[in-house]
């Protein structure tokens, strides 16, 4: 086991990464997006209706908006005030896998899946470019963790906290909270065939507790689109947002019907796996074959040092997501809690198993990803970015120095494997926050130019475009949704600037418009990243402009 002040070393040098990140430029489109919808709560004084730009928003609940306007209540309109929830709802998050973790297990395994968590790559990276899966994570493996505790002690408190996460995570995106909390509960009591469970009044209690929680924004669903069948969402009118919450919004998830396919790839979860679950990957896989093969060598016959909940919570969700029509990277979000618990049952299992070969074969891995990573960030911060300031060289500096350091020390191969992949999270992801992103969204052209609005001291009150194509950066750093204009009505426009791509810039043009003031910034689509716009030598062939003209 490692020691407590190596644990907690390493949990904050993870907090420090955090940090970083939570004053990085918000990127479109998700967090931006998001930022701005909840921006919007505060200053139209609106906490009912959802809004993306002009249309009215159905496709996920409230509770991620109230708790980010929230949040710009109490700091002021600030992307780090954005980013605050999800930063504490992975805390939560932390926290239940450590609590759970500890309840399947023991104390080192909840302390060991709490890092495990906090380091894997999408959990980094979802505490800086925050959508809704951070608090749809932090509850729903909080209910996770009450819920079980409910089953092995019977607490009606318990229960009551698990009924409670469930409708938080339920009122943040929807049906994908309640299977995967159902779904984790049912394999932990058909593995402990403790089903009497159910026959109790408590269940009474947490049903009435979950039916509370999520009133508030069945109300706000039913305000905005049952009392309004007038309204047309998505080409479709008589919308209602509770049976939408409740039916629809899934099923429409898994054909693609309303939102669009984007992959009919059965193994994109699998592939995506491979790199959301960095540095720990090979682990995770090898301790899921190892609890497959330990739980069917049993015949699925309970043991008392065994558990079920998160192989057989993995292996279900993962069969179900995966014939979605519609597929992105951080939908996996909710499933790391499990994985980091099995991973770090795992390594326990090794250590007290003395397993040494298995270990000396994994610390030889994670000294091959260290590799990698070390690499990536070189090219990183010496040819894609090249670090331009002092204090730029002397953080690597620091980073690589207790890298090597660690790198170097011998100590036990259990603690070298934990302590190796810690530090290759913080390595990778503190030179994202700090160096990577910084300069990577010198390219996000919304918030770039909002930026010049702001030296300039020009009034977004006369900040228009000419379509609804979105500017959500724009919209957040000017903290002003940009106002839309039709090009026939330009011509009577006075003093007014105007934000345009390259296309609607020589539209103008050709309609005769001049004008004498222009700014202009880069664009590239920065979240869908090619070799080419990597490349500094080929990176101004991939790059689009956005323009910014005075019209007087």
């Amino acid at each position: 086991m490692i020691s407590t002040a190596r644990y907690w070393f390493l949990i904050v040098l993870t907090l420090l990464v955090y940090a970083a990140g939570m004053f990085v430029t918000l990127m479109e489109n998700d967090s931006a997006q998001f930022a701005v919808m909840a921006m919007r709560m505060v200053q139209e004084n609106d906490f009912i209706n959802l809004f993306k730009g002009t249309k009215e928003y159905l496709d996920k609940p409230h509770v991620h908006y109230w708790l980010a306007a929230l949040s710009y209540k109490i700091f002021g309109i600030h992307d780090w005030a954005y980013r605050i929830p999800g930063l504490l709802a992975t805390i939560l998050a932390a926290y239940s896998c450590f609590g759970l973790g500890k309840l399947l297990y023991n104390t080192n395994v909840g302390r060991l899946a709490a890092l495990v968590f906090m380091t894997c790559q999408t959990i980094v990276l979802a505490v800086t470019d925050v959508r809704t899966d951070a608090v749809l994570t932090g509850f729903t493996i909080f209910a996770i963790w009450q819920l079980v505790a409910y089953v092995e002690k019977s607490s009606v408190f318990n229960i009551m906290l698990g009924a409670f996460g469930s409708g938080m995570a339920f009122s943040t995106k929807g049906q994908i909270a309640l299977l995967v909390i159902g779904l984790c509960i049912l394999c932990h009591i058909a593995y402990t065939r403790k089903w009497n469970q159910f026959l109790s009044w408590k269940v009474l209690v947490a049903l009435a507790v979950f039916v509370c929680t999520i009133s508030p924004m069945l109300y706000a669903y039913y305000h905005q689109f049952d009392l309004h069948p007038e309204k047309v969402i998505r080409g479709k009118n008589n919308r209602s947002g509770i049976f939408f919450i409740f039916w629809e919004q899934s099923f429409e998830r898994l054909s693609g019907e309303g939102i669009g396919k984007n992959s009919s790839d059965y193994f994109f979860f699998f592939h995506t796996f491979l790199w959301v679950f960095l540095p720990w990957t090979a682990i995770a896989l090898l301790g899921y074959a190892h609890k497959l093969k330990s739980i069917m060598g049993n015949r699925f016959a309970f043991r008392a040092n065994q558990e079920f909940l998160t192989l057989g919570g993995i292996s279900v969700i993962f069969f179900i997501i995966s014939f979605a029509q519609f597929k992105l990277p951080h939908y996996m979000n909710i499933m790391m809690p499990l994985f980091a618990i099995l991973t770090a049952s795992y390594l326990h299992h090794l250590a007290t198993s003395n397993k040494k070969k298995t270990i000396q074969v994994l610390l030889g891995v994670q000294y091959v990803v260290l590799a990698v990573v070390f690499i990536a960030v070189l090219i990183l911060c010496f040819y894609v970015f090249k670090i331009k300031n002092w204090y730029g060289y002397l953080l690597l500096a620091a980073l690589l120095a207790v890298v090597g350091h660690f790198c170097l020390k011998k100590e036990e191969y259990y603690q070298r494997v934990i302590t190796l992949g810690v530090l290759t999270s913080v390595l990778l992801n503190g030179v994202l926050n700090s160096h990577f992103y910084p300069n990577l969204l010198k390219y996000q052209a919304g918030s770039e130019l909002a930026d010049q609005i702001a030296q300039q001291g020009i009034s977004v009150d006369k900040v228009y475009k000419l379509t609804e194509d979105y500017s959500w950066s724009l919209d957040f750093y000017n903290k002003k949704p940009v106002k839309i204009m039709d090009i026939k009505a330009l011509a009577n426009a006075k003093d007014i600037w105007l934000y345009v791509n390259g296309e609607q810039l020589q539209e103008l043009k050709d309609a005769g418009f001049q004008w004498q003031e222009e700014l202009t910034a880069d664009q590239f689509r920065i979240t869908r990243l090619q070799l080419k716009f990597l490349n500094p030598a080929t990176r101004k062939s991939k790059l689009n402009q956005r323009h910014l003209v005075h019209l007087q």
